[in-house]
């Protein structure tokens, strides 16, 4: 059973990805590729015993540009910082990366335990901990006969 699930809107059927292939793909060159499918940190989800562990890769970004919110069921990562302009002294000779605006979303499981969910950012990977709600086990009683 999966306890936190990936919200993708890049998961087609087949012929969907052949028609965006043959049909939309063409039209966007010149322009800038489709944001939502080519913008997607790309993201590790580690199941430990106690917990799962998303590993978020996002170079470039300090702390105060992430947003995670945690919203019923739907957790939610996205960052808005805007890159800054290089000084007019400068002059940009090769331009080959840079930051945009991302959002992704999963879906989160009753058995993870939301109050518990911590996040750190660490050496380009946002790192989120989602602990499992200790499972509740039913002791078995004796009921003595009088």
């Amino acid at each position: 059973m999966t306890f936190v699930k990936v919200n993708n809107p890049v998961h087609k059927s087949f012929d969907g990805l052949l028609n965006e292939l043959f049909n939309e793909l063409p039209a966007t060159f010149g322009k800038t590729m489709r944001e939502d499918v080519l913008n997607y940190p790309p993201v590790n989800i580690v199941e430990k015993h106690d917990s799962y562990d998303v590993q978020l890769a996002a170079p470039g970004l300090d702390k105060p540009d992430f947003t995670v919110k945690l919203d019923g069921n739907i957790l939610t990562i996205s960052s808005e910082k805007k890159e800054g302009k290089a000084p007019e002294t400068e002059k940009m000779i090769r331009k080959e990366f840079s930051i945009k605006p991302f959002k992704r979303s999963f879906t989160v499981d009753e058995k993870i335990n939301a109050a518990g969910i911590s996040a750190r950012y660490e050496n380009g990977i946002l790192l989120l901990e989602l602990p499992k709600k200790e499972e509740v086990r039913h002791v078995a009683k004796e009921i003595v006969i009088q």
